[in-house]
């Protein structure tokens, strides 16, 4: 199975780096929205819309949402979505402490995972392309910005299997321990760090860009564990079986999804 993963990394890696960096802001957001749309549509399946027709509704509807969202790209509404980006991550806490809530597969309860649904995929993608529309190097911030997770994943598995005993999450997440977070963590601000220096920050934006890449790190944790609430609910190890050793777009992007409205903000508010 590692073997199977590590593979299949080597192959989405360069491909992921290469939609980031060649195309316009206008192409590179469409292509994400795409993907987006295929995780929309494993996160309702994880969410008990078993009704292939209604998935395909809502997959339409979330579509036009997309389609809206960039037509409101670069205006007021944009701090606003990121803002709601970022309150959703704090909630999700709250639901990660209270694990059971919504579990049983009601129609009151798939409402509520569609709807949490929304504020994982569409804020994360109004960040996305927040920062890769940045000038000047937006899309090495956005590069940046999903390298501090992949690192972050790597870090947290060395050191997890060198150092892990205390269990981080027991109930939703077995396999996660705190000193992984702790390794992930580390691993972030370093890339961070390395990063933000090739993009030309300088002095206290150092200690700012550090601060905010621990947090990101934390809420990419975050998001990860959300998702594994949710296979857990639905009763399912992965959200779908699109990559080798990986599973679904889900289980791939779940760290993103939550790190990028916080990473957006955070560069807004730094003025970096």
């Amino acid at each position: 199975m590692l073997l199977q993963r590590i593979l299949t990394a080597l192959v989405l890696a360069p491909l992921a780096i290469l939609i980031i960096l060649l195309p316009d802001t206008g192409l590179f957001g469409a292509i994400v929205a795409l993907a987006f749309l295929a995780a929309w549509w494993e996160w309702a399946r994880l969410g008990g819309l078993k009704n292939p027709v209604g998935r395909i509704a809502l997959l339409a509807a979330a579509a036009g949402g997309f389609v809206l969202l960039w037509l409101a790209q670069g205006s007021a509404w944009t701090p606003w979505l990121l803002a709601a980006g970022v309150a959703w991550w704090l909630v999700a806490c709250l639901w990660l402490r209270h694990f059971a809530f919504a579990a049983a597969p009601t129609r009151e309860n798939v409402a509520l995972k569609l709807i949490a649904g929304a504020f994982v995929i569409f804020p994360a993608w109004v960040a996305l392309t927040s920062i890769h529309a940045r000038i000047p190097h937006g899309h090495w911030w956005t590069l940046l910005a999903l390298v501090i997770v992949w690192a972050s994943d790597i870090g947290a598995y060395a050191s997890g299997r060198a150092f892990g005993k205390r269990k981080l999450a027991p109930q939703v997440s077995p396999g996660k321990t705190w000193a992984g977070a702790y390794g992930a963590m580390v691993a972030g601000v370093l890339v961070a760090e390395t990063g933000g220096w090739l993009l030309g920050v300088r002095g206290t934006a150092m200690l700012g860009l550090a601060l905010l890449a621990a947090i990101t790190v934390a809420v990419s944790i975050v998001g990860d564990l959300l998702e594994s609430l949710m296979k857990r609910h639905a009763q399912v190890k992965d959200s779908g079986s699109i990559f080798p050793g990986h599973g679904g777009l889900m289980d791939r992007l779940d760290s993103v999804f939550a790190a990028l409205p916080i990473f957006a903000a955070g560069l807004l508010l730094l003025g970096i």
